[in-house]
């Protein structure tokens, strides 16, 4: 039992020294992992993170397949491709003195679009069949940004409240943009929107947006069906 002053999750993690940190549905997903993974940096911890992709598969060399349908990315991969998100990740990374060849991504290559549920229940069974590691946690960035694709909160907050009752719930907190965290993600979400101009990520720049506390974009956390982020882009 923890007190109420510490948080649960970083309790539970406490004593980790080796943390993977996976996007549940791949594209730009892998970047709502980023609050978690710096805070988890700047206590000393070592993160590796893995996105399932939605980039071509064919622009790593050889000797970047760490494993079959495991790939090491690196600031300077298939740099012809316009739309790399973990590229562009590693990009930022690096430009900020973090390390920037641990983004890995673990492919299917036959998704037809971006954050279907089968691609984030792909992401999440993955890593429950990784059994022989102790703790295993899903995370959820962005309470009420998914309203106008469909997603019921009523019920969301029903399966909370049965996690709760189960003892499996580590409850919920904010990220500031006043933290260190929070400033990181903003400037990595602006990264990455300007590098891909025409595929911008819609749920981050919803999710950056509202903490910014932009007007457009605070509609989306109290669940109605529109939004847009400082890019004006609509989130559909």
């Amino acid at each position: 039992m923890t007190s109420l002053h510490a948080n649960p999750l970083f309790t539970r993690l406490a004593d980790a020294e080796r943390i993977l940190i996976a996007g549940a549905g791949g594209g730009f997903d892998i970047y709502s992992g980023l609050p978690l993974a710096l805070s988890l940096l700047h206590q000393g911890k070592e993160v590796y993170l893995a996105n399932l992709s939605f980039s071509a598969l064919a622009g790593p060399p050889v000797d970047d397949w760490a494993a079959p349908d495991l790939a090491v990315i690196t600031p300077d991969s298939a740099l012809h491709q316009s739309y790399f998100p973990e590229r562009t990740l590693a990009q930022w990374l690096r430009r900020r003195g973090y390390p920037s060849t641990r983004s890995g991504r673990t492919p299917r290559g036959d998704e037809s679009g971006l954050g279907t549920p089968e691609g984030d229940l792909t992401s999440v069974a993955a890593l429950a069949a990784l059994n022989t590691i102790k703790t295993r946690l899903v995370v959820s960035v962005g309470f009420g940004i998914d309203a106008n694709h469909g997603v019921n909160h009523v019920q969301v907050l029903e399966n909370i409240a049965a996690l709760e009752r189960d003892g499996a719930y580590l409850g919920a907190f904010s990220i500031p943009r006043a933290t260190r965290e929070g400033a990181l993600c903003l400037d990595a979400v602006t990264h990455a929107q300007h590098h891909t101009p025409e595929h911008p990520s819609i749920v981050n720049g919803c999710i950056t947006a509202a903490v910014r506390r932009l007007p457009t974009c605070l509609r989306v956390v109290v669940g109605t069906d529109a939004c847009g982020d400082r890019y004006g882009m609509p989130c559909a």
